[in-house]
């Protein structure tokens, strides 16, 4: 995977939710938007102050977590 620099955690930042750049933009809003449809172009209108690898980085961050919890809950086999 690669680095994820622009993705930070701070408990004094949203309750330490994983935000981008230690904005009050969390990973979950940007994941969010690309849900409901909204371009890269689109969101970076909305929020002029985000960059384009910034959505780049919150996207392979998401699709990392949801990886690592879907292999985290697989039942295990009987031996």
């Amino acid at each position: 995977m690669k680095k994820l620099d622009r993705i930070t955690f701070d408990p004094r930042v949203m309750g330490g939710k994983p935000c981008i750049r230690g904005l009050r933009v969390t990973v979950g809003t940007i994941v969010g938007l690309v849900a409901a449809g909204l371009s890269k172009e689109e969101i970076l209108a909305l929020y002029p102050y985000l960059e384009p690898e910034d959505i780049d980085q919150a996207l392979a961050y998401a699709a990392w977590r949801a990886e690592e919890i879907e292999l985290a809950d697989e039942p295990k086999e009987a031996a």
